[in-house]
């Protein structure tokens, strides 16, 4: 797959930092942006690791506007996409996107636009780089860029491989002269030279930029009463916060805890319908929620600079995992947390799930021929074909783990038999419910309300009797409204059940790469096997490791993970809190803990208070506050109240 010669450098039409300032109004690039924009513009293939939130964006918006030509970025992230798209062409940056929620109509004329228009940017999902629309344009094209966003995805030793991704090497060989940029937050340095391999890399070239978070604190609890520390941890620390935990069941009844116990908290996960979960993040993002309790469905594409602790009520299976979720907290730059909970029984649990997760292969046979029998495939039929194929419900039916079922269709998509397209849009729709005069009598949404309604009353006939498809970035366009403006509005209608409307969503599909097999002649590498058993067992064991230390800086254990062995200590975390206080000579200490609990006294004697305006009042750090005060309780000198204020003891 390796180039026999280096790329030669592009040609630069507008000076970097002139398109910075020009179209972002920016006049600073942030640590380590210059320099993979550079090499990319010298001709270099390039793999960056950057931390979420570190603006990789700009690396490679900013080189497509400095050459001629076409950047295609190839993404995952649907509802990313269509943002990005949407921030850039307010900009009046021309840029399409291309995914399977599109008809073939709109995705013909979006590559058109590539082909013979001035289109900038081309986002195009991975699975849509096989289609023959696609490739009978590329050749067409004239393109300078590749670039790969979330690139650990094509390593199958990564912690979110997705056999989608290695269709990209094939653009390697169709665009000889194009620069390739990989981007991920997540790398070891295995995944990060299988990721290079993969796309073809003349010869290696790796830009780090720091892992390091000096502004988030790293604590691990370990405790019989997760929820208990839960509740301090949000008490304790003011702002809004995420807390994720491994199952649908355990956000429901999490979230209702802590509802019961006065938090403003509200749950997610990929089995509530998607116009609540649409609803349900736009309420956090805009703070009128305040803790989501999540599993790892929430997150991707999430933009909320602002929260200030991330707690996990459940170990993570990779730090690759860990870092990402951990890390959504503090993208402001402010002080915040990141908490795991750690439980005596965690590591045997998830073990367990470990185990269940990679079946045996004579299992994965079995689930091949229950997968086939569902769909009615018979033997030497399906070749070419695609499916609706809903995991959660075929789980369910056949009474099967969803993590077993899961590895088993990765390991067959390894082997070329089938391929699950996790990423299969399905266009919004809209019906109205009401007649059409009282629609000219609703009183929210003021003006852009009356440009919505006029606007879908001009494009779409037949609203009042039937379901249509609908184009919320078209709407958006032709009622000069913002994408989110309309999503909001559209709410609003849902909510006073004037429409019925199914947002868009993804319909997973799977897909025959071959006809169907006797299940006896369904053949599982074992060197493909035994190493990605290997490897998922590595990335917990470092997992574990990160949770069971007590001595070594927690966020330097992450970024040595990732590569860097000139990490320092952090002075942050627990580990680095500890050990100063462990320096401090002890009677500077018990004096500092006496004035302390002095000041405690002194406030109280003033009323009672909640721990956490306490705690506000006081200043310094929550934790040794939070302990100081639960000592001056066990030790009778305060109590805590039953209305749950502090008071002083008569």
């Amino acid at each position: 797959m390796k180039l026999s010669e280096r790329h030669s450098a592009h040609t630069i039409t507008t000076p970097i930092d002139e398109v910075l300032r020009k179209w972002w109004g920016y006049t600073d690039f942030r640590p380590m942006q210059r320099e993979i924009i550079e090499s990319i513009l010298g001709g270099r293939d390039t793999l960056a690791l950057m931390p979420t939130g570190g603006g990789k964006s700009l690396t490679y918006q900013i080189p497509a506007l400095a050459v001629e030509g076409l950047t295609i970025v190839v993404t995952p992230l649907i509802a990313l996409m269509k943002d990005q798209v949407d921030r850039l062409r307010s900009l009046g940056i021309p840029a399409v996107a291309v995914h399977s929620g599109m008809d073939s109509r709109k995705i013909e004329l979006a590559l058109d636009n590539c082909t013979y228009g001035d289109t900038k940017l081309l986002y195009i999902a991975p699975e849509r780089l096989a289609t023959e629309a696609f490739r009978a344009r590329l050749t067409r094209m004239k393109v300078s860029f590749v670039a790969v966003d979330e690139a650990h995805c094509i390593s199958q030793w990564g912690y979110d491989f997705r056999p989608s991704y290695q269709r990209i090497g094939e653009l390697r060989r169709q665009l000889p002269d194009a620069t390739f940029l990989a981007l991920t937050a997540s790398a070891t340095a295995t995944v990060a030279e299988d990721i290079m391999y993969r796309l073809g890399f003349n010869e290696p070239h790796i830009i780090r930029t720091s892992f390091a978070r000096p502004n988030l604190s790293y604590t691990v609890r370990a405790t019989e009463d997760k929820y208990e520390q839960l509740l301090r941890v949000v008490r304790n620390v003011e702002g809004s916060g995420i807390v994720y935990i491994r199952t649908r069941e355990g956000a429901e009844q999490l979230a209702e805890l802590l509802r019961n116990d006065g938090i403003n908290a509200s749950f997610y996960h990929a089995g509530l319908p998607a116009m609540e979960r649409s609803i349900r993040q736009d309420e956090w993002q805009q703070n009128r929620v305040r803790v989501m309790v999540a599993t790892n469905a929430f997150g991707m594409g999430i933009d909320k600079a602002d929260v200030r602790f991330v707690v996990h009520y459940s170990l993570c299976d990779s730090l690759e995992a860990y870092y990402q979720e951990a890390g959504r907290a503090g993208r402001d730059g402010k002080r915040s947390y990141a908490v795991l909970l750690v439980a005596p029984d965690d590591a045997l649990r998830i073990k367990r799930n470990f185990d269940n997760e990679f079946p045996p292969i004579a299992q994965i046979q079995h689930i091949y021929e229950r997968v086939a029998n569902t769909l009615q495939i018979a033997i030497g039929d399906g070749c070419g074909a695609s499916f609706n194929f809903n995991i959660h419900e075929f789980c369910h039916r056949e009474r099967l783990y969803h993590g077993t079922v899961e590895s088993a269709l990765k390991l067959l998509e390894q082997n070329g038999y089938m391929t699950l397209i996790e990423e299969h849009d399905n266009p919004a729709k809209l019906m109205f419910t009401c007649s059409r005069d009282s629609l000219y009598h609703l009183n929210a949404g003021g003006n852009d309300m009356d440009k919505l309604l006029r606007t879908l009353l001009r494009m779409y006939d037949g609203l009042f009797s039937t379901f249509r498809s609908i184009d919320e970035l078209q709407i958006a366009a032709y009622a000069e409204l913002s994408a989110e403006r309309v999503h909001e509005l559209l709410s609003i209608l849902w909510r006073t059940h004037s429409i019925r409307y199914i947002p868009s969503s993804r319909s997973p599909m799977i897909h025959f790469n071959t006809e169907r097999l006797p299940t006896a002649d369904i053949f599982i590498s074992p060197d493909t096997y035994r190493r990605r058993i290997e490897s998922l067992r590595e990335r917990f064991d470092n997992m574990l490791r990160y949770a069971t230390n007590n001595e070594q800086c927690r966020s330097t254990i992450i970024e040595q993970y990732f590569g860097d062995e000139q990490a320092k200590a952090c002075g942050v975390c627990d580990i680095c809190l500890r050990k100063r206080r462990e320096k401090q000579p002890a009677s500077k200490s018990a004096t500092s803990i006496q004035q302390r609990e002095q000041q405690i006294v002194a406030i109280l004697a003033e009323g009672e208070l909640p721990i956490k305006e306490l705690v506000a009042r006081m200043g310094g750090e929550p934790e040794l506050l939070v302990k100081i005060i639960d000592k001056m309780v066990s030790d009778g000198k305060i109590s805590l109240l039953q209305s749950g204020k502090l008071g002083i003891n008569e």
